[in-house]
């Protein structure tokens, strides 16, 4: 029975991550480290791409978006586990927990589609080489962008009206390092059939159908490559699909990981979501970096005008 007569719950306790009692300045540093260098590489990518006429492309438009979404999402996380590690308080208010679920599902719905977006620009850069400019201009590539906003705001509207109508009145415990939407439906007292039919219907489509372009657009591209194989398409296929097929890995991998193949929110369950929203959002500059002409020579060029101011 629903205990009416008690008052909703004020604050969640977050457990956190499994770590040692005598190992948590250690874990503290190593995680410090990684919000850092999420931040910093991220930043510098978009900065590069601001900077950097050259980068004025749709390719890299859309991967400054991503760059974007990549700094926020973890900046909706890591910051908050950050603090509880060092000062050891658990506590989460009930809208700060709402707020951090919202921007997480926002900007975890917009990587999703804005990876479905570059494999679209892929697809038609190496299928469609002469007609690239057309289809790709500016306006359309501010369409792709606008509605990868808007569904996802309107996904995450969705998930977190249906979560505040909610009770949560008796266990306030998250076995989580953030508030999670699947966590914070196990703890409500009320009926939750309508959001777990949502989150199964709206919210598989909203994982599946971006993963569906992606997929189809890579197929075409091994259609196409391979009717007339040559060493120069190939290596153009290689060098521009290389680094967004690693981040599609990655964030596929690890959410896969997370949501589909846990039944508990266990050890390897907590592990996974590290995966997904720290340490990728973290390798995805590199990803682009390490892999990217454009971005080495751009990068170079900023290194030259600061020596040049400094000089």
């Amino acid at each position: 029975m629903r205990p009416e007569n008690q008052s909703r719950v004020s604050q969640f306790l977050l457990l956190g991550l499994p770590i040692p009692p005598g190992q948590q300045s250690v874990f503290f540093t190593l995680f410090l480290g990684m919000y850092l260098t999420t931040v910093l590489g991220n930043l510098l990518i978009i900065l590069l791409i601001r900077l950097d006429s050259r980068l004025h492309t749709p390719m890299y438009f859309f991967l400054s978006h991503l760059a974007f979404s990549d700094l926020s999402l973890s900046s909706v996380i890591v910051p908050k586990m950050l603090m509880n590690m060092q000062t050891r308080q658990q506590s989460i208010s009930y809208e700060q927990c709402i707020s951090q679920l919202y921007f997480f599902i926002l900007f975890a719905g917009l990587s999703n589609f804005l990876l479905a977006v570059m494999a679209y620009d892929r697809y038609v850069a190496i299928c469609h080489p002469l007609h690239y400019t057309t289809i790709m201009r500016e306006g359309p590539c501010v369409l792709l962008v606008a509605g990868s906003w808007i569904l996802s705001c309107l996904h995450d509207l969705l998930h977190t009206l249906l979560l505040v109508r909610l009770s949560f009145v008796a266990n306030n415990i998250i076995s989580h390092f953030y508030c999670d939407l699947a966590a914070l439906l196990k703890l409500s007292c009320s009926d939750i059939s309508l959001n777990e039919l949502v989150l199964f219907t709206e919210g598989g489509m909203i994982f599946f159908l971006p993963f569906g372009v992606i997929l189809g657009s890579y197929i075409r591209i091994e259609t196409i490559i391979l009717r007339v194989p040559s060493t120069k398409r190939l290596s153009k296929a290689f060098s521009t699909c290389g680094s967004h097929l690693s981040v599609v890995f990655l964030y596929y991998g690890t959410a896969s990981g997370v949501y589909f193949f846990s039944s508990s929110w266990g050890s390897k369950d907590i592990i996974a979501s590290v995966m997904y929203t720290v340490v990728t959002p973290m390798l995805n500059p590199f990803i682009y970096s390490l892999r990217n002409k454009d971005i080495k020579q751009a990068l170079e060029m900023c290194v030259n005008r600061v020596k040049f101011f400094n000089w």
